[in-house]
């Protein structure tokens, strides 16, 4: 015989209907609607075990519900029990979430690129740190210990105690502190390969009924390059493809930048990567010594250290360009890619959006002590 009998009146049985219609039908909420409905002794009077066999529950759940309907009232039981603010359900005792990320942070069993979340909770079974337990747990139990969901990142790792390294990056750091100066500006320049790819059928677009849906076929068409260049304190960038990356390209962008825009100044500093292209030598193998000579001497270059592309403000550039303008998308020749790259680097022109950089040589003495040698006298 039960000992919690639920009779709901004519305005909860209401209430639970609404419930029922308005959440999904995953919602646990609407389950306990369900529930209180068809134990209801003056509706269909269910059994606990008729009612856990058709809303996929066990018949603890039924029972604990009605217990709270009589007990706690119908509102508490339909609410559920109801954690404080910052409480979280562990499962897992300290040796075992110890054992469950030191696992994660070893390499995976041979056959796997990396650990899943199901892998893991196999893993953690094979080896007896629990009888069971769900991939739900396991990733509840590493973001919990601040474990990132990543599998690998690619980071441009600085050496340490390297000298030549905190020498160069110095440099760069010293040359973005500078006020601007028109006759002189720090232009920063990088450059970025892309593979063109077109389409082999057409891609049908996006409707109401669903989003713009391209073949999985398509067709590479090459590659080519984007060169870019930005003056930060000018909130100004531009973008150029070319077929190549070469001495010759590479000569003939500069020489474009200096004879045009930058035609009235007298110097520019010229923040790049040590790529064995940024020459002083390309500018001679591409144009006439003459023409070469009067461009090497109006530049200024300041390279960034090797494993320190992160200090070219033009690379943060590319990125935008690629999250913004090529991600996702498929150009299939070299015109349609400048149209498109020229008109991101028009936009953002237009609004003038500057670069607020905020490394500076004191700060990076402070916070990439390990690049730093150790003083020897």
């Amino acid at each position: 015989m039960k000992k919690y009998i639920v009779r709901l009146t004519d305005e909860e049985r209401e209430t639970c209907d609404e419930v029922v219609n308005r959440l999904s039908g995953r919602s646990q909420k609407a389950r306990r609607a369900r529930i209180l409905r068809q134990v209801d002794v003056g509706g269909p009077g269910w059994s606990d075990k008729q009612v856990a066999e058709a809303y996929r529950c066990t018949v603890r759940t039924v029972e604990n519900v009605r217990k709270r309907c009589l007990l706690e009232g119908f509102q508490e039981a339909l609410r559920g029990m109801q954690r404080g603010p910052g409480t979280v359900r562990k499962l897992l005792d300290g040796r075992q979430e110890a054992e469950l990320i030191a696992m994660r942070l070893c390499e995976p069993p041979k056959g796997f690129g990396s650990w899943s979340l199901r892998l893991l909770a196999k893993q953690a079974v094979e080896l007896e740190i629990v009888d069971s337990i769900s991939h739900e747990t396991v990733g509840r139990t590493l973001k919990r210990n601040g474990i990132s969901g990543r599998k690998l990142q690619y980071w441009v790792i600085p050496p340490k105690a390297n000298g030549e390294y905190a020498g160069a990056m110095e440099e760069v750091l010293h040359t973005y502190e500078r006020p601007r100066d028109e006759k002189c500006p720090v232009i920063c320049m990088d450059e970025q390969p892309i593979q063109l790819i077109k389409e082999t059928r057409l891609p049908l677009p996006e409707t109401r009924e669903h989003p713009q849906r391209v073949d999985y076929e398509y067709k590479r068409a090459g590659t080519a390059s984007v060169f870019l260049f930005c003056e930060p304190l000018a909130g100004w960038r531009s973008a150029h493809a070319r077929n190549r990356r070469t001495k010759l390209d590479w000569a003939q962008e500069v020489a474009h930048l200096l004879e045009g825009r930058y035609a009235d100044c007298e110097k520019v500093t010229l923040v790049l990567d040590n790529l064995n292209t940024h020459t002083k030598g390309a500018l001679y193998e591409a144009f006439e010594p003459e023409r070469a000579r009067r461009l090497a001497e109006r530049i200024e270059f300041c390279y960034t250290p090797k494993h320190g592309s992160w200090l070219n403000i033009a690379e943060c550039e590319l990125s935008s360009t690629t999250r913004q303008c090529l991600r996702g998308r498929r150009i299939g020749d070299l015109e349609t890619l400048q149209g498109e790259i020229e008109a991101w680097s028009t936009s953002l022109n237009q609004s003038q959006r500057g670069v607020d950089w905020h490394m500076t040589v004191d700060e990076a003495r402070r916070k990439l002590k390990s690049v730093y040698p150790k003083i020897l006298l």
